[in-house]
Formats: C-alpha cells, structure tokens, sequence
C-alpha cells in the first residue's frame, strides 16, 4: 500500500459496519452499512483514493463529522 494523496486515515467499527474516513483536507466522514469485506479491500488498496471513488462514493450513506469550533485567543 503506497500513502495517499487523499485519504489521510480510515477506521473501521465492525459491530456498527461504520467506516470512517479523514481525508487530507482535513474532513472527515462516516460511511454507514459497510461490510467487513470492502473496508478490508480498502484497507489494502493499492491506491485508497481510488478505491474510495469506485467502490464507497456514491454507494454508502454518509453523513460529514463538523470540527470543533476554535477558541478565541
């Protein structure tokens, strides 16, 4: 697996089928009802961005996690 140049990081909860995603830009996205067996290819894609648009954009429902707002200093 080489680094991505779009996807910083990706977790997986199995007993919720939710696969989050970190993109480089910073956000982030939970993915719903994905199996086991697509975060594993994921996981081990040779190229993750590409595998995200073919086999997860588009076909899971997902909703955009919000940052936290700063504080003012």
């Amino acid at each position: 697996m080489m680094p991505s140049t779009a996807i910083r990081s990706l977790c997986y909860d199995a007993t919720a089928r939710e696969l989050w995603v970190m993109f480089t830009t910073g956000r982030r996205y939970v993915y719903s009802d994905v199996p086991p067996e697509v975060y594993r290819a994921f996981f081990s894609a040779t190229s993750r961005g590409t595998f995200f648009n073919q086999e997860i954009r588009d076909r899971y429902p997902y909703r955009e996690l919000t940052s936290r707002p700063r504080k003012a200093s």
